[in-house]
């Protein structure tokens, strides 16, 4: 399955949002893992986010790669 990022046109009817095509869950599942590490990063204050964000990128991008 190929990922599809929202577009900033969000639906809630049906099972699927209409603008992105993804399920709600999906959706629902992605906005509370990105408010997690939205919460860490303010939690440990951190100054350089474009740092913290990229090297979660990375991290996941490195994991999805190389599967233990």
């Amino acid at each position: 399955m190929e990922f599809s990022p929202c577009i900033g046109e969000c639906t809630d009817k049906g099972t699927h949002c209409e603008g992105c095509g993804r399920s709600h869950e999906d959706v629902a599942t992605m906005r509370a893992m990105v408010n997690n590490l939205v919460a860490y990063a303010q939690e440990k204050n951190y100054e350089n986010i474009d740092e913290y964000a990229n090297s979660v990128a990375r991290s996941i991008q490195y994991k999805l790669n190389n599967p233990s």
